[in-house]
């Protein structure tokens, strides 16, 4: 039973990502005064890609084309260590942590080479910011798995975000919220959301994940914005393990609240894109060091306070 639930929360996470994708733009437009794209745009958005041909440029290479799906392969083999519904995986192993993440790594370096590769001014650009950016985020990643290695005892993503239970509320729920708006800030890095970056833009000089998709179109073009999806999916659906309690909901009531999760997030990240303006790029850095900031407040209170 508990893995065809966690298969149901699967299936149901590779259909409705883009779902949130469309009901952040929706909520977007109504916060800035605009009727706003409908919620299934992204649906026809990626269909009509899909339908289309590509054209490469004469001087790439291999590299371009297969990028869109070497990444969109990691991404779905990184979604088979996730916990869906609060059911533990069944390909969960101690130490797959580091495999999650590589996969996530590698579909961030297949993306840089393919950027590069296009010989383009501004994908090269988009790219170095790409690198820098991410750099910082992964000191912060790395400080909240440690809390949660601290918290759960667990080196396995089932085991980090489903060990926890309701006890860390109890004990150290100030330290667990400071967690969680740490893992938030990560969470709009990674997936290029204002204020660090502005997934509509078309200003080159200000883009970051969109310049090193400008030689893309067709097919690819459509893979990639669906594997976009599928990450803000993954990003979002870690947050909601973390602030959820394990065990509170099992079965298919576990797999409602775990899809309800999801979409209260995308409706906070709405409300975040609707107010914020984008950040000065010099103002990012100093953004996504206080994930770690944050991370090490917790884990000294989580010491104290154990």
């Amino acid at each position: 039973m508990s893995m065809f639930v966690w298969f149901c929360g699967l299936l149901l996470s590779l259909l409705l990502c883009p779902l949130l994708s469309g009901l952040i733009c929706k909520l977007k437009g109504i916060f800035v005064g605009c009727p706003g794209p409908s919620v299934w745009q992204p649906y026809y958005d990626i269909i009509k890609l899909l339908r289309k041909g590509s054209v490469y440029s004469q001087t790439t290479t291999w590299v371009l084309p297969l990028a869109p799906l070497i990444s969109l392969a990691a991404m779905l083999c990184a979604m088979l260590f996730l916990p869906f519904a609060f059911v533990d995986s069944p390909l969960a192993f101690e130490g797959d942590v580091i495999v999650f993440f590589y996969f996530l790594a590698g579909a961030r370096v297949i993306s840089v080479l393919a950027a590069m590769d296009t010989g383009s001014s501004f994908a090269g650009m988009g790219a170095s910011r790409e690198m820098q950016f991410s750099s910082l985020a992964e000191l912060g990643m790395f400080c909240i798995l440690a809390f949660l290695v601290m918290t759960t005892g667990n080196f396995s993503m089932s085991g980090l975000l489903n060990g926890a239970g309701i006890l860390i509320w109890s004990y150290s729920g100030t330290a667990l919220l400071l967690v969680i708006i740490a893992f938030f800030i990560l969470l709009l890095s990674e997936n290029c959301r204002v204020p660090i970056d502005d997934p509509d833009t078309h200003l080159e000089l200000t883009m970051i994940h969109e310049a090193m998709v400008l030689d893309y179109g067709g097919p690819d073009l459509g893979i990639i914005h669906y594997t976009a999806a599928l990450k803000l999916w993954l990003f979002t659906s870690i947050c909601s393990l973390i602030i959820v309690p394990a065990g509170l909901f099992s079965g298919f009531s576990g797999l409602l609240l775990f899809i309800l999760a999801q979409f209260l997030l995308g409706v906070l990240v709405a409300i975040v894109e609707g107010t914020a303006a984008r950040f000065r790029f010099l103002k990012v850095p100093q953004f996504l060091l206080a994930v770690p900031g944050l991370t090490i407040i917790a884990i000294i209170m989580l010491l104290l306070f154990k």
